[in-house]
């Protein structure tokens, strides 16, 4: 691991975190943003969004490996289709409090970005805002091809061997992932039960040819959530706004989160 990364110990896994801080600091409280990854992801497969996200808006953040990926452990137990709920209800909440977080952004890209809205539906004291990047509420025939795609590929070695870079436990990894969403009446969340739930304003954010979701998924957003959502259908993009279409999105994150920076 960098020397800037810390494996977090919160007794039964270990997660890599790595902090980020702005490169001009006025010395202003600003909130925490915190990263989460998507389904395969870790913090390489971020590249430097987060850097320039903290830069552009001045405020500190937190990148870290979901339980499973990257450098950090394995799951205590397999967490089987429910994966996401349980990183929001019972591992997000330690990792904010052992990082002793207490206002905060969450920043979830694909998996991350359902991570995150399903932490948000407990209206939680920690967090002033969402922002999704191509998060699931639902999920749809599109999805389920694209892994069974993924899951060839996987099969055939040439994706194996691109995550082994990445995960210390690839194989792993991977079939938590694809054998959830291919599993009969998966779902990634209760979007009935817990968007309304949400409170806290709420920025959905998808590509126009994302291969993992439809329009549908903004829709649903934004008409379940609690409280305020904007949305964002990004052109000549897929699954991935944030590297596919950087400047855009960066400046759109950054206008809606620049009124709910300053911490207090």
């Amino acid at each position: 691991m960098p020397p800037s990364d810390t494996l977090l110990d919160l007794g039964d896994r270990a997660l890599r975190t790595r902090r980020l801080a702005p490169a001009h600091d006025d010395g202003l409280e600003r909130t925490t943003l915190v990263f989460l990854h998507e389904g395969l992801g870790c913090i390489e497969m971020w590249r430097d969004f987060p850097q320039k996200l903290c830069d552009a808006t001045r405020c500190r953040g937190v990148v870290y490996d979901r339980t499973g990926y990257g450098r950090s452990s394995r799951w205590p137990a397999p967490p089987g289709v429910r994966y996401m709920e349980i990183e929001a209800d019972l591992v997000l909440p330690r990792l904010l409090a052992a990082l002793e977080i207490e206002d905060c952004v969450l920043v979830g890209h694909s998996d991350g970005g359902t991570i995150a809205l399903n932490y948000a539906a407990a209206d939680p004291e920690p967090l002033r805002a969402v922002v999704t990047l191509a998060a699931h509420a639902i999920n749809e025939r599109i999805c389920v091809e694209a892994i069974a795609t993924a899951r060839e590929a996987f099969a055939a070695g040439d994706l194996r061997q691109r995550l082994a870079r990445y995960h210390d436990d690839a194989d792993g990894a991977f079939r938590l992932w694809s054998d959830a969403w291919v599993a009969p009446g998966f779902e990634p969340m209760d979007a009935d039960g817990r968007l309304p739930g949400v409170q806290v304003p709420v920025q959905a954010i998808q590509g126009e040819d994302d291969e993992y979701g439809s329009e549908l998924q903004l829709g649903i957003i934004a008409g379940k959530v609690g409280g305020y959502c904007e949305t964002r259908l990004v052109p000549a993009c897929g699954h991935s706004p944030h590297l596919q279409q950087p400047a855009y999105v960066l400046s759109e994150i950054t206008r809606f989160i620049a009124p709910l920076a300053l911490a207090g």
